[in-house]
């Protein structure tokens, strides 16, 4: 199977804080990787090393140890295109956040901002990324309407629809779910599982249930360590580490 990303020895500061320490992880291609673990575990720190989001932290002294390969290359080398990496490491977080603009608007904004301006090729884009998030027989007839009109659960797959408008290879989810009800969370876990087709998915969540039903991978976090990674069904259910074992079954603490 081949690895989208390798991390190796993946050491992550704020202001002298070690939030990430010494995390090894290859992510595969193709399948759903899900983080879990209790707060301050380091899940979302990691996840955002992935598109260099923890770069636009300010105020705060940042340093990193190790590496972080995206099909090989080091996205913390000099001379890097930040901007370029984001487009092909994109990331929808737990609160949705739709563009103050229409339906349409928001799928296109992407595109648009690139240089795209043919209008049939946006019509059938916004069609296409709408379709592919789940929501297009929702909105289709509305697609002129403000984003801000739509249910929690409609503007987070509207967040994932403008996400891949832009083509991304992979795509994070930090608590995709968190503030959604459990009808809009069952249809994103139904859209996560059908998106792996074409995307890397990594995805944080506190949830154990949700990691067990959506992914292929698990990766265990607590305070910072990666304490065990292996495929879902054997995380779950004959886990290595008696951590692990511990958080899984409630003994944790």
């Amino acid at each position: 199977m081949v690895d989208k990303f390798s991390i190796r020895d993946l050491g992550f500061y704020y202001d002298g804080h070690q939030a990430l320490r010494n995390v090894t992880l290859d992510i595969p291609a193709n399948q759903i990787t899900v983080v879990f673990g209790p707060s301050h575990a380091g899940k979302s720190t990691l996840l955002r090393c992935l598109n260099r989001l923890n770069d636009l932290i300010e105020n705060v002294h940042l340093r990193l140890e190790g590496q972080v390969l995206l099909d090989g290359e080091d996205i913390y080398r000099p001379g890097t295109n930040v901007t370029e990496l984001r487009r092909r490491v994109g990331m929808v977080f737990a609160l949705p956040i739709p563009l103050p603009l229409t339906i349409r608007q928001n799928v296109t904004y992407g595109p648009v901002m690139s240089g795209e301006k043919d209008q049939a090729r946006l019509d059938e884009l916004v069609e296409r990324c709408l379709k592919q998030a789940a929501i297009w027989d929702e909105v289709k007839d509305r697609l002129d309407e403000p984003a801000m009109r739509l249910s929690g659960g409609q503007q987070q797959r509207l967040c994932i629809a403008r996400m891949v408008a832009v083509r991304p290879e992979v795509l994070l989810l930090d608590e995709p779910t968190s503030a959604l009800d459990p009808i809009s969370t069952a249809k994103i876990e139904e859209l996560v599982n059908e998106l792996k087709n074409d995307y890397t998915i990594a995805i944080v969540t506190h949830n154990m249930q949700q990691a067990a039903r959506i992914s292929d991978y698990t990766v265990y976090m607590y305070l910072g360590e990666l304490i065990e990674f292996g495929r879902t069904d054997e995380i779950f259910i004959k886990p290595r580490k008696k951590a692990t074992e511990d958080y899984i079954t409630g003994r944790f603490g």
